[in-house]
């Protein structure tokens, strides 16, 4: 029997996402209007409202449903904010953050996860989100600077070249930690004030990593 994703998509919101705390009403009216099966391979399509990171290939993954929308609430976007999604994959994520905020660079070093972002999501009508290729680390410093910035996926830490694209009262949220099995990493969430950055966990998620992101150097005796 075919999935019924309308329903699926309600289940998600009624099911996953306000028991668990979703309570921004953009966000959540954003998450129950857009095909998030669109965002994927059509032979994973019927895993798309799952709780779960459904795997894209090569080692990528779309983060899990709840996951993304506590990142994105974290951040308190607003209409007039400038986003950047680092590791944007498909473009669910930007796809999401584009409906409440006044623009959106989707960055993605994968050239067909790009390319796919760039095709779903002019099919969505998705105007205001322009997807970039490059390291996903470096972020995308030519639209600098950024009310906002997701990383859509875990990295072992935020690098300063990312910290240094948010404007003063920019806040970043990601997931920091090992990627191991068992070992889940934290949503953390972080602000830049008077030109300093600095963050805090938040809950445990054990979303998949991004590629290309170093671990933080360690003392050794």
């Amino acid at each position: 029997m075919p999935t019924d994703f309308a329903l699926a998509r309600y289940n998600m919101v009624e099911s996953q996402l306000r028991p668990n705390q979703i309570v921004h009403l953009a966000l959540l009216g954003a998450l129950a209007a857009l095909p998030r099966e669109r965002f994927l391979p059509d032979a994973r399509a019927g895993l798309a409202y799952a709780d779960e990171a459904v795997p894209l290939g090569d080692g990528r993954y779309l983060m899990e449903p709840t996951a993304l929308a506590r990142l994105i609430q974290m951040a308190q976007p607003a209409a007039e904010d400038r986003a950047l999604v680092v590791g944007a994959g498909p473009g669910y994520g930007a796809a999401v953050l584009s409906r409440l905020v006044a623009s959106v660079v989707a960055l993605e070093s994968d050239a067909a996860l790009a390319q796919r972002a760039r095709t779903v999501l002019a099919s969505l009508g998705a105007a205001t989100v322009s997807v970039v290729e490059g390291p996903l680390a470096a972020g995308h410093a030519a639209k600098a600077s950024y009310d906002v910035i997701v990383i859509e996926g875990s990295v072992p830490a935020i690098p300063d070249s990312l910290t240094a694209q948010l404007a003063d009262g920019g806040r970043l949220v990601a997931i920091v930690g090992t990627s191991a099995p068992g070992y889940p990493g934290q949503a953390h969430v972080g602000a830049k004030v008077g030109g300093v950055f600095s963050s805090r966990p938040v809950f445990d998620a054990g979303t998949p990593a991004l590629p290309g992101f170093a671990a933080p150097a360690r003392f050794v005796f």
